[in-house]
């Protein structure tokens, strides 16, 4: 049936339907990890060195999958940080584009994991990803 023959009946019973499907359904909102980062920055090339290779592979990246977001251009329209990043890397969890938890800099792969990790641990995500791995 196409839209032009539906009958205006018809088309309020599929909108109906539709509403009550996704009102038995949560939202889910999309969580990121932004790394504010700009070229020449060590602490950024030491963190692609020991943890990008591995992040994507990790609950922690899974839970938030990486967005990298250049310092030093035009913030990207569909991210509001609490104030603007100043270091980098600035590590900031994002929530469908809105700043939920921060870390300044890069303090080493042994800090770096805790840290995250405690942020991470706090998102309805982290429980869902313990799920899908049978945990």
């Amino acid at each position: 049936m196409t839209p032009g023959l539906m009958t205006p009946g018809i088309r309020a019973w599929i909108c109906a339907a539709g509403l009550a499907l996704m009102a038995g359904q949560p939202a889910r909102a999309d969580l990121e990890l932004g790394m504010v980062e700009r070229v020449g920055c060590a602490y950024c090339v030491l963190w692609d060195r020991e943890i990008a290779p591995i992040w994507p592979k990790t609950r922690e990246g899974r839970t938030a999958p990486l967005r990298r977001i250049d310092l030093d251009a035009n913030l990207p329209g569909d991210v509001r940080f609490a104030s603007r990043p100043r270091f980098t890397p600035t590590f900031v969890l994002l929530r469908d584009g809105l700043e939920i938890g921060r870390l300044e800099g890069y303090p080493g792969e042994d800090f770096f994991w805790g840290l995250i990790g405690a942020m991470l641990q706090q998102q309805p995500e982290w429980a869902q990803t313990d799920e899908d791995e049978g945990g």
